[in-house]
């Protein structure tokens, strides 16, 4: 971990090893060697004479630790991990001599076979440089710095600047004329948060779960005796596919689970008259094989594999023979009333209910359609107004979402029908 006096344990380490460099390699310099980390273009006796300055002129994000910090929160805004920063350090330095002694020249050799020879910034160095600057100021403001016990070294690159990117960088400092100068990054300075972490329990048991990817497939979605067969609500259903079996195979019918009685690889048989009641609509029932996997201590099942979906039609049926009440007679003998029609399974007062009568026995048989009013609940018994019938027998159906019940159109039928006689 490190602080917030990361950067300038960097700088001040970088400008003190710079220095002991020059002064081994420049021992009889005009006027000394030194190394001096100010702005370039600073008025007064600040820049050295001789010597090199560290500038730092630009701080980025380090692109291979950026994503390393995330998250550092919970949901809740408490702290899960430390937040920490990592940055890449640019440093500008310039070196200064007299010219006719080409001094900012052997100053830049000598800074560079410093680097070169030395590219990182080591845990003994930094500690070092803060103890002699606490040893010359005791309340020195690097004195706190814990750079030292940091994992990440610093580690120093010289950066490729043209003359371009040179000339653009020195535009900055105002009627500050060019010295001789390098540029080399400093990276990665980490600098940690103050939040600590809220710790959490020790890990009490391991549990690892290993499952080749098996997913269910449905073919065909039937009753139990074929395709050429109705689905009604008290019918046996069969599931044909491939790896439909499972530990804990469920069938799923819309939102409802409902464990089969029968199942194996290819085959699954569900009763649905064992469902509790009103639990099933007439209509569109999506069907979907789910393999739940147990998994904890204790085992509790989770989310598995799921099938694809298959889509039947649960059939309504007339469970009793059609009703009429309120029957009226208009002037062209033609009547109305108020149909009562009980319907297994119940119907949902949301679900569209179509009635149909067709006339039975005549020459020109007349049709008839009706629409069911709005209903405030769930009900197995509609009342449905007809209006304009002549005194005859009607087959009657009954429309659930456009599912519909199964008509017997054979008199010699035991189920003749369902039909109902006007009056």
């Amino acid at each position: 971990m490190s602080n917030v006096l990361a950067i300038a344990t960097v700088t001040e380490t970088l400008r003190r090893s710079l220095e002991k460099a020059l002064k081994a390699d420049l021992p009889v310099a005009s006027n000394g060697v030194e190394a001096k980390a100010v702005r370039p273009g600073t008025a007064g006796n600040l820049l050295p004479k001789v010597g090199v300055n560290v500038f730092l002129y630009q701080v980025l994000p380090n692109a291979a630790f950026r994503n390393d910090d995330v998250p550092t929160r919970r949901e809740d805004g408490t702290a899960a991990r430390r937040p920490r920063a990592a940055l890449n350090l640019h440093y500008l330095l310039s070196c200064y001599g007299e010219e006719d002694e080409l001094e900012p020249q052997r100053v830049l050799a000598s800074v560079s076979r410093s680097l070169h020879a030395r590219p990182i910034i080591t845990r003994a160095m930094i500690s070092k440089v803060i103890q002699k600057c606490v040893a010359d100021k005791a309340d020195h403001y690097l004195k706190d710095s814990d750079l030292a016990d940091e994992v990440e070294i610093v580690r120093l690159s010289p950066l490729s600047l043209n003359l371009e990117e040179l000339s653009k960088l020195w535009s900055v400092f105002f009627q500050t004329p060019y010295v001789l100068s390098v540029a080399y990054l400093a990276s990665v300075v980490l600098i940690d948060g103050d939040d600590m972490p809220q710790p959490s329990l020790p890990v009490s048991g391991r549990n690892l779960y290993g499952s080749p990817f098996r997913q269910p497939l449905i073919e065909q979605v039937t009753p139990i005796g074929g395709s050429g067969f109705p689905l009604l609500a008290d019918s046996t259903l069969v599931i044909r596919g491939e790896r439909l079996s499972g530990p804990a195979a469920k069938v799923r019918l819309n939102e409802l689970e409902a464990n089969p009685q029968s199942v194996s690889d290819r085959r699954i048989t569900l009763d649905l008259s064992t469902l509790s009641a009103g639990s099933l609509r007439a209509g569109v029932l999506a069907v979907q094989v789910i393999q739940p996997m147990a998994m904890g201590t204790p085992p509790v099942l989770h989310r598995g594999v799921e099938s694809n979906v298959a889509a039947t039609v649960i059939r309504p049926t007339i469970s009793a023979p059609p009703t009429l009440a309120n029957v009226k007679t208009d002037a062209k003998n033609r009547h109305s009333a108020d149909m009562m029609v009980k319907v297994k399974p119940a119907i949902g007062k949301t679900q569209r209910v179509m009635l149909l009568l067709n006339e039975i026995n005549q020459n020109e048989p007349e049709a008839f359609t009706f629409a069911a009013k709005p209903r405030n609940a769930d009900s197995d018994t509609i009342t449905i107004p007809v209006s304009g019938l002549k005194k005859a027998d009607y087959f009657v159906r009954i429309q659930v979402d456009g599912a519909e019940n199964i008509l017997d159109p054979d008199p010699g039928s035991a189920a003749f029908g369902p039909k109902v006689t006007v009056p």
